[in-house]
């Protein structure tokens, strides 16, 4: 079963809903995935049921949903809303107490008199009370549902810190005290809201995975009934046996064995292979390929399950949710930090009193020490981080889709790459001689804007501007041909353009190209159609390289396509027509050698891939799903983006240690000073905000990473 989990703040939460319910008799498994809050769990039916999962997650303060990845994705966009609404109440509520805390700090050692003093701090209270009680609501409601459950959770002390801090502060503007605490609360709400917000921010993953899927698959096939009709129907009425016809632009709705008919489908995204493959009698076809053509009759083997395209989901759920146990750095601390500062609070509070301290001080300084260890710096060193590497990769055209990415990228010593699309341009180029009349490369472009066939297109993009021959015919699987000044003109395969003895001599120039060619009268060229290597691509490899990463490539693409490439780039181990099974093995064979890998690739054969690699990217070219699978997306032609991605990520998972650390530190140096009562409430707010800044400040080193 598969549910959506309301409740789930950080990834210290995936810890207590997964060995809260492994503990229920009959529960195998469960499986929580951070970036999707999906639960997922694996359960013996005779001894227990859905209703009493359901209730445990319940008493574990969480509440479960039917999993449904819109549902999902509208739940996030609405709580993205809501934490800016309470960012944007407490920065406005800070800004305005702090500009009347100054006015009586100033006042406290000057000559400010009682009278004045009370009224800035009741005015205080009229602005801060609202807002805590607002702003605060994302935090109060997680301590409400994790004490409800018995458990602690980093919120906890939050709620009770602000709480504290407030009531202190309208005590002692009740009774004309020099110092009250609206501006620590309220400052306090504002840092953490704003490192939520971004956490939760990076966390939002466009995954509409079954959209994307469903956009592959075909609802209806054409079914081919045994009186000879056509009928469209439900492709959970087609069953293996069957016989379904799939006409030219139409996308094969089963897997099957072709029985009659000729025509050409475009694989590129189920199979990864670049160059429409000719189909006929005797071949097998996959669900989701586009057929190009000519009409195609197909037995199936088949249909609503077990296909092709069912094998590449599979592979992604089973591969997303395998990774969805990874621990930030700052959750794995925070899980220890909850209970010690609630004990070190109720030491200190117990300590004072029996020190012969009365309750009141006794309790500003327990709170005090609530508020120097708020986790503000905790909880800043990670997203601080993120927030100015996130900047420097966008500006290099790199867009981040996990939180956690930039600490598996840092970590990647292996780089995996998909050949198509990927180390080469997604769209085919034609090779045109350098003396091949202007006249007849305007002819054959025009014969190729008359064509469906995806080599011509590469054709009509040397000349752009070429119109179509309008009286042209296309021969389904061979070319095109039309009389051009009374003589025929034809475009398309060698042998229906009698160019076999040409073609042999551009083959063997151009061994991993596809051939097209153009015969006019006695007039004959051939062009080699062929993918070309980004412009950067061999600077990059070689940088990478350099750096000590272990470099491969794992393609779809016909292995006499792959070699050269490789070789062209000097990436020493290369493998061709791997199927989505294939690539997954090869990672798991790398993991189990202690290799952690950074998948980049493009097509919907690789979505399986990224999902299972330890840390992925994919240009924006990719396929809808692939991009979804991805912890990263680079735009443009250049390859880049990649190396620039690795460089910054190394730099920040430094820089995220280190502010680890500082808070560390802050804390062992402020914790004892607070609980010996030499500082106030806003002093210790001062200290951890004073925290907060060195943080953020060392984070913009981020921006500097070099490979």
């Amino acid at each position: 079963m598969d549910f959506a989990v309301d409740g789930i703040t950080c990834a210290a939460c995936m810890p207590v809903i997964e060995q809260g319910l492994k503990r229920e008799p009959g529960i195998d498994e469960a499986r929580v995935n951070l970036t999707n809050r999906r639960l997922t769990v694996h359960w013996r039916e005779a001894e227990t049921t859905p209703q009493r999962i359901v209730q445990r997650l319940s008493a574990l303060g969480f509440r479960a949903f039917p999993f449904d990845p819109k549902a999902v994705e509208g739940e996030e966009v609405r709580e993205a809303r809501f934490l800016l609404q309470c960012l944007g109440v407490a920065g406005f509520a800070m800004m305005n107490i702090m500009l009347l805390s100054v006015s009586v700090w100033s006042g406290n050692i000057s000559d400010i008199t009682q009278e004045q003093r009370d009224f800035f701090h009741w005015v205080s209270a009229l602005i801060a009370v609202p807002a805590v009680a607002y702003a605060g609501r994302p935090f109060f409601r997680s301590a409400r549902m994790a004490i409800a459950a018995r458990q602690l959770n980093m919120d906890v002390p939050i709620s009770l810190g602000v709480l504290l801090a407030v009531g202190m502060s309208l005590v002692e503007t009740a009774h004309h005290g020099t110092h009250a605490y609206f501006d620590s609360a309220v400052m306090l709400l504002f840092f953490l809201l704003a490192g939520r917000y971004f956490e939760q921010l990076m966390r939002r993953k466009t995954r509409a995975v079954a959209g994307n899927i469903a956009a592959l698959k075909a609802e209806t096939a054409v079914k081919l009934l045994p009186d000879g009709a056509l009928r469209q129907v439900p492709i959970a009425a087609v069953v293996a046996g069957d016989r379904v016809l799939v006409r030219p632009g139409e996308r094969v709705s089963v897997d099957g064995l072709v029985l009659d008919g000729r025509s050409s489908l475009d694989q590129s995204l189920v199979t990864g292979e670049t160059l429409p493959q000719e189909v006929a009698a005797g071949d097998t076809v996959y669900a989701g390929t586009l057929n190009l053509v000519g009409p195609l009759t197909i037995e199936v083997r088949a249909a609503a399950k077990g296909t092709l395209l069912d094998e590449v989901t599979r592979l992604l759920e089973t591969a997303l949710e395998a990774r969805s146990n990874y621990r930030r750095l700052a959750d794995r601390a925070a899980a220890l930090y909850s209970p010690v500062v609630h004990l070190t609070a109720i030491l200190t509070l117990t300590g004072w009193i029996l020190a012969g301290l009365a309750w009141q001080p006794a309790l500003i300084i327990a709170i005090t020490v609530l508020i120097i260890t708020c986790p503000c710096a905790l909880g800043l060193a990670i997203p601080a981080v993120q927030v100015v590497a996130s900047g420097a990769l966008f500006k290099a055209n790199v867009l981040l889709q996990s939180g956690d990415a930039l600490e598996r990228l840092a970590e990647a010593d292996t780089i995996v790459f998909d050949k198509t699309g990927t180390l080469t341009l997604p769209d085919l180029a034609a090779d045109v001689a350098e003396d091949m009349p202007a006249g007849d490369l305007a002819l054959a472009a025009s014969l190729a804007a008359a064509s469906h066939h995806p080599l011509a297109r590469a054709l009509v993009a040397a000349v752009p501007d070429a119109p179509p021959v309008t009286d042209a015919r296309e021969e389904a699987g061979r070319g095109v041909l039309a009389l051009v000044d009374g003589i025929e003109a034809r475009l398309g395969s060698l042998a229906f353009c009698d160019a076999e003895a040409e073609g042999a001599a551009v083959a063997a120039r151009h061994p991993d190209a596809s051939l097209i060619a153009f015969r006019h009268g006695e007039t004959c060229h051939v062009f080699a159609i062929r993918q070309q290597l980004r412009p950067d691509a061999e600077a990059v490899v070689a940088a990478l390289s350099r750096a000590g990463l272990q470099l491969e490539i794992l393609s779809g693409d016909r292995p006499e396509a792959v070699a050269p490439v490789a070789a062209a780039l000097g990436i020493p181990v290369a493998r061709g027509g791997l199927k989505p099974a294939d690539k997954i093995e090869r990672l798991d064979a790398l993991k189990a050698a202690g290799r952690k890998v950074l998948m980049v690739g493009d097509g919907l054969n690789d979505a399986p891939a990224l999902a299972r690699a330890h840390v992925s990217m994919s240009p924006i070219t990719a396929v809808h799903l692939t991009q979804a699978a991805a912890d990263a997306v680079f735009l443009g032609d250049r390859l880049a983006p990649v190396a620039h991605a690795v460089a910054v990520s190394r730099t920040a998972l430094v820089l995220m240690k280190q502010n680890l650390w500082l808070a560390v530190v802050y804390n062992a140096i402020a914790v004892p000073i607070a609980i010996a009562g030499w500082v106030t409430p806003l002093i210790a707010a001062l200290a951890m905000s004073g925290s907060s800044v060195i943080v953020t400040a060392n984070a913009l080193r981020a921006r500097q990473g070099r490979l």
